[in-house]
């Protein structure tokens, strides 16, 4: 499923104008980014951009669960 965000420009008087693109909070959330965090845009094409994080927090650490011995009697 694709999340739709529209490019955002900032026009200035003076100085270089600025873009934007903000993530919607459910793809942050789902990444667990954290409030400035730095991460690095590469051009793959004209039509992707990839996003890479120097640091990744790690996963959520899975438990498994011990199966029970049958009941013997």
């Amino acid at each position: 499923m694709g999340y739709p965000t529209k490019v955002q420009k900032i026009q200035r008087a003076k100085g270089p104008d600025q873009w934007y693109v903000n993530f919607p909070t459910a793809l942050a959330e789902a990444m667990d980014f954290e409030k400035g965090e730095i991460v690095h845009w590469h051009i793959a094409d004209r039509g992707n951009l990839v996003l890479h994080r120097e640091q990744t927090p790690p996963a959520p650490t899975r438990i498994k669960k011990a199966l029970r011995a049958a009941d013997p009697s």
